[in-house]
Parts: C-alpha cells; structure tokens; sequence
C-alpha cells in the first residue's frame, strides 16, 4: 500500500485527504480486483473529479496500481484459448465426461489422504474473514452508489385546435403553452393541474424550495413528455460534453449542423470540379453554397464561438486542446458553451453557476440578458437571479405562480401579495364568526326565522378563503466559541509549490483573527483550495512559517462532503459514527440545530436532497465545536433560502471565518476582507466586493476589444 499511497499523490497532488482515505480503503482489498477495468470502476470517478487526466489516463493509472498490489497477476479472460483439430461429437463427449468423472471420483476417494482432508475450524475462520472484508469493501463503496430513481412521469390536456394546427403543420407559433398538465415521481405528486405559459423572446427564471420538482419539469419539457410545438427547438445543458480528439473550439462549431453541412456540400462540390466532373450543375450549387454561407455569416462563427469559450474560461491554449483532456467541470462549462453558441428557440439551464468562478459568472449574466429566444433557468444564484430573469415561475404547493420581474421584484410582490391574503382570509374569518353567533342566537326564534336563513345561504356563498401555508424558516445555528488572544493565525513569507517548476503561491503574508470574516476570490485553478489547506496546515509551505494559536481548532467543509457522506445510514447514524459515546438526544440537539430535525433524521443520508444533505454535513463539522470555519464552495446543494439561513448564522457566529464562494448574495451578506488568489500572489483588495466586481468587469471589456 505505501507504494500504492506514492504513486497517487505523484500523479494527484491536489488530491484532498478525505479522498485519499476513501481510494485508499478501496484498495486495500486489492486481492478482490481481477482486472484494471474493476479498479477503474471501484475508483475512476473519484479520480477524474481530482484532476484533468483522460479517460485513458486514468485506466492507465488504474492498471498501474493493480500492477503494484498483484506484481504476478494476469488478466485470463474465460481461460486460455483452445484451436479445435477435429469435429467432436458432444453427446459421446458427455458420456464419456460422465464416465470419468465417476472414476476419478472413486479414485480420488480411495486415495485421498487425511492430511489433505480440510480443518473445518480453518475454513470457518476463512470463510468469516472473507466476508467482513466484502463487507468493508461495500461499506467504502456505499458513498459513490447513487440511489436508485423512479421515473417521473407527466400527462397534460391539449386543445383539439392546437392537434389540428399540429398535424397540418401549420403551427408556427414560439410562444409555448402548456396547460392542465401533471408531473409524479413515483407516487409522489409534484405539480398537479398547473399551467406554463413561456412567451418567446423572454426570460424566466424558475425558483422553489429544494425537492419541489424544478430539474424533472425541465427534464419533462426536453424529452417531450410534455407536448410543445413540434417546430420550436428545445436543448437543456445537463450532462457534459462526450471526450474525445476534437478540439474545444471545434466541438462548439459542430453545433451548428446547418453551417457544418453547407462547408461540407461546399467541399464535395470543389473537389468534383477540380477532378473535371462535367456536370453543369455544379457550378450553379456551389454558387448557392457560397452564398447560404455568407447569409448565415458563416466566416464570423469561429470567433463567435471563440468569444464565447473565452468568457467562460478557456484559454486560446486551452480553446486548442482536445475535448477528452478536460475534467468532468470543464466539460460542463463547454456544453454551456455549445448551448449558447447553437441558440434553440428554447434553452433550459439548471444551475448553470455552480461550474463557474466570479468572472464567469458576470460575463454569463452580461451575455444572457441580450438572448433572443426563450430561456428558462434553475437557479439558487440570487444575484444571477435578479440580473437574468424578465418573470419567475414560483414552484409550490403543486402548482407554477408567474410574477413580472426579476427575483427583487417578485420577493416584495409575493411578500404584498400573501399578507393581503391573510389579510382577507382574516376579515372573512371574522365576518363567519359574527355572522355564525346571530345564527346561532337566533336559530329558534320564530320572529328571525326568515333572517336566519337569509344569513345560513350568504355563509354558503362566501368564497373559501385559505390561510397562507408559510414555508418553514430554515435556521443554521453554529457553535459558540470562547475568545483567543491574538495572534491567531498568520503566513510569512508563504511559498508553495507542487513541482519545482510550477509555483502556485511565492511569499505571501496574510493574518486572520477570530472576528476575520474572509472571502476569497479568483479564478479557477488559481490555488484558493491550495491556500485553504495550507492555511490549516494540510498541506505544509515549501518555504516561509505558518503560526497558529495553540488552541484554534479549524471546522473544514469542503466541495467533496456532501459527495463524501455514508449513504445508507440515516444522519443520527452518521454523528454517531463520528462522534461515538454521545447520547442519541445531543445527536439529534446536534442535527435540529440545522433544520434536519423529527423524521428527517431518521431517513437514511441518500434519500436526502442536496440541501438536506449539506445540512447534515455542516451539522458533523459542528460537532467538534470548531472556533474558526473554512468553507469551499458551501452554496453548490443549497437553496435560496437556505444560503440566507447561512449567511446568517455566519453573522451570528463567534469564530473566525474564511470562505471561498462565487454567490454574490453570500459574500456580501458576511464578508468584510476580500482576499484575490492568482499570478502567484494573495492580495486583499481595499473596497471589497464592489471594488472587485469593477476590476472584472473591466477585464471583459478589455477582452473584448482585442
């Protein structure tokens, strides 16, 4: 295994701790492997989130280490091969089998010795060692087995009228209607009689509580399990792009299937010329071709698609290198790019900001607003959520809500709108109750016979108003802390690097406090991960001091927790296995303490939502009563309004804090000191946010004037 342990971290040096445990469990039941391809399986995922290695790379790597754990082993495949000299009959040749095979036996009985005979005590204790170490290896696996789906299904109610426009083909509306229409996930309803209506040219952002049903409604509207005109093109960025040999740049261009078969008729026809075919026509149709493509500006694409990749990060190097060279998050990023190069007349984005770093997103927020067709979002992103959207679509109670406006707008019209309808619901209740009393005063007095009724039939006609179903609050509380005296943490004359030739960071002097509330920023692959670890003293400098406070105790949450959690446990279960010899009360004290309370506690981790499942992850970090947190990344699984409860509880906190995060909403609410990570150098910037924010935009524009 030391060898193993080598071997990753010279090919992962940016492998985080927590991973490294899991790989390194997995193969430490080395023996169970029969080939690469099982290594692979038990392990590749992991390790292509860790790097930007290929597939072949990784499998290479795969057969690498199994090479190290079984230096004599072979990869036999269903034996070795045998070349058949001459027909054989394969009834006598069972016969024959079965004839042998009693002699042998016979023999074998004869002759055996009691020496060879097998120690049943031995084999017990073989057999019990085998299967708790197939235990242990299901129990490392457990975490990367995601579970298993139902399938979500829909139904919806069409107008004869528009069957009819749609079977003549003459419906050529963009608008698109969907009326009446249901969606289940198993037996559970998500939306039920509720209508869409998406009018072409705007923007719309659809907003609600985590587990509502927001990605299987656009699920739903891609694969045409809810009818829209058969016309109006539908695309949703959801999975990445495939690997392969075509360069970045050139997978954008093959998008635009109209452009890539003109340039393609255009060469079949140049070269049937050139070789002297005497078809007259030709002439005539590579005359069309070119001018097909100069309508289309045909020319332009490439530096189209190159501004586009640009804006989401990639490097004219980078815009060269072969699609299978990225990592699953950089693949993502070039599937955006592919959407909004090939423009369908609907494009469906769920959460696209979770892949991209500060300046993507501004220059993706900046690129939306001029989009010409309809676009619908998923989005927990609240400023991209007030920058993008000309109307939200409000998911609740199994129905959608339009309100005109970005996310600002619709939080106040929606806050107006339900306290007059409590307002309402109010006043009628009095109303019922002071009419309800004269009833009953009255109900058998002779003389108010007539009244009675008269007041009986206007309580049967009154509308049924309902009460306002508020949405639960979502409270985070972190830990109290006792106060340390400075200095607390401090880096002097920092250096570090992976390779000699490659420094990430070259002297840099930073300090923090317990009243720090840090956020860092830069783009990605700018070391922000880096810093953190060496900050906690993961990852110890090449050169220059790190100083902390003896009793400072760091609480870390990084990217990979939620991914890294037992998943057939329930989240009392998973305290207890962090923390054993508590009580089952402090667990679930623990656990209440970020919204994961009652039943939520006992369903097991997998059937959680991603935010639940951020909560019960924050809720283990808790657990050691950390006085200064550092958090990667936190917001990826989180709704909105759970990132408020965050920011929050962050502002309520007693510790220190130092966050690397690309929600605006987030930075703004808690941080006070914005350190920038690039060029090899930690800076803080004078102005915060704001200041940074200007420095960004104004590199796009430079960008874009090259």
């Amino acid at each position: 295994m030391a060898t193993c342990r080598e071997f990753i971290n010279t090919e992962f040096p940016l492998i985080d701790d927590d991973v490294k445990k899991y790989v390194e469990g997995i193969l430490a039941d080395g023996e169970d492997f029969e080939n690469g391809n099982e290594v692979y399986e038990a392990i590749g995922a992991v390790l292509h989130e860790m790097s930007e290695k290929s597939e072949d790379d990784i499998r290479n790597i795969c057969d690498q280490l199994l090479n190290m754990m079984k230096p004599n082993h072979r990869s036999v495949i269903n034996g070795p091969r045998k070349m058949l000299e001459a027909p054989i009959h394969l009834g006598t040749m069972a016969a024959n089998l079965e004839t042998e095979m009693e002699e042998v036996k016979s023999i074998w009985v004869q002759s055996r010795d009691d020496n060879f005979r097998v120690d049943a005590k031995k084999l017990e204790k073989a057999e019990a060692k085998l299967q708790q170490k197939q235990e242990k290896r299901s129990e490392i696996k457990a975490p990367t087995i995601a579970p298993v789906l139902q399938s979500a299904t829909a139904s919806q109610v069409t107008s004869k009228k528009d069957n009819k426009l749609e079977a003549k083909g003459s419906n050529k509306t963009q608008d698109i209607r969907i009326e009446n229409f249901d969606i289940a996930f198993g037996d559970r309803v998500l939306l039920q009689g509720a209508d869409l209506l998406l009018a072409f040219g705007r923007r719309y952002g659809l907003v609600g509580r985590n587990g509502l049903g927001k990605t299987t409604l656009l699920r739903m509207i891609m694969c045409k399990q809810l009818r829209i005109p058969s016309h109006i093109s539908v695309l949703h960025v959801e999975q990445e792009v495939v690997g392969d040999d075509t360069p970045a740049l050139e997978s954008v261009l093959q998008c635009d299937t109209i452009r890539e078969n003109l340039l393609k008729r255009e060469k079949e026809i140049t070269s049937m010329i050139n070789k002297g075919t005497g078809d007259s026509t030709l002439s005539a149709e590579l005359t069309e071709v070119y001018a097909q493509l100069e309508h289309i500006e045909a020319d332009k694409a490439p530096a189209k698609a190159s501004i586009i990749l640009n804006g989401l990060g990639f490097s004219p190097e980078m815009q060269a290198r072969a699609t299978r060279t990225f990592s699953g998050g950089w693949r993502m990023r070039l599937a955006l790019a592919r959407a909004l190069f090939s423009r369908p007349d609907l494009l469906l984005l769920d959460e696209p900001t979770n892949m991209l770093d500060i300046k993507a997103i501004i220059w993706l927020e900046n690129y939306l607003q001029n989009w010409p067709t309809t676009l619908l979002v998923v989005s927990h992103d609240r400023n991209f959520l007030d920058t993008v959207p000309t109307d939200i679509l409000h998911l609740h109670t199994q129905r959608l809500e339009p309100y005109r406006g970005n996310y600002e707008q619709f939080d106040k019209t929606k806050t107006e709108k339900h306290r007059n309808q409590q307002r309402e619901f109010e006043a009628q209740q009095q109303h019922r109750q002071h009419v309800q009393e004269f009833i009953d005063r009255f109900r058998y007095n002779a003389n108010r016979a007539s009244s009675v009724q008269s007041k009986i039939k206007m309580l049967e006609r009154l509308p049924e108003l309902k009460a306002i179903d508020k949405e639960v609050e979502v409270i985070l509380r972190f830990p109290e802390t006792l106060p340390l005296s400075p200095p607390i943490l401090q880096l002097n004359e920092v250096s570090f690097h992976y390779t000699p030739e490659a420094n990430i960071f070259k002297s840099i002097n930073l300090g923090a406090t317990l009243e720090s509330r840090i956020c860092i920023v830069g783009d990605n692959g700018a070391g922000k991960t880096t810093l953190l670890k060496i900050i906690m003293g993961i990852l110890a400098p090449t050169s220059g001091m790190r100083h902390t406070h003896r009793n400072l105790k760091f609480g870390y949450f990084s990217q990979h927790h939620v991914d890294q959690l037992d998943m057939n446990v329930n989240s009392v279960e998973l305290l207890q296995q962090s923390y054993p010899g508590k009580s089952v009360e402090e667990y679930r004290r623990q656990l209440g303490s970020f919204g994961v309370s009652g039943d939520l506690a006992l369903q097991t981790v997998g059937s959680l939502s991603g935010g639940q499942k951020s909560r019960v992850a924050f809720s283990r970090m808790c657990m050691g009563n950390p006085n200064f947190l550092v958090l990667d990344e936190p917001t990826n699984h989180l709704d909105i309004e759970t990132i408020e409860a965050l920011g929050k509880g962050i502002a309520k906190y007693t510790g220190g804090v130092i966050l690397v995060s690309h929600d605006e909403r987030l930075i703004r609410m808690i941080c006070k000191e914005l350190w920038v990570c690039g060029n090899g150098t930690v800076h803080s910037i004078e102005g915060g946010f704001d200041e940074y924010r200007r420095i960004v935009e104004r590199e796009l524009l430079e960008a874009q004037s090259k």
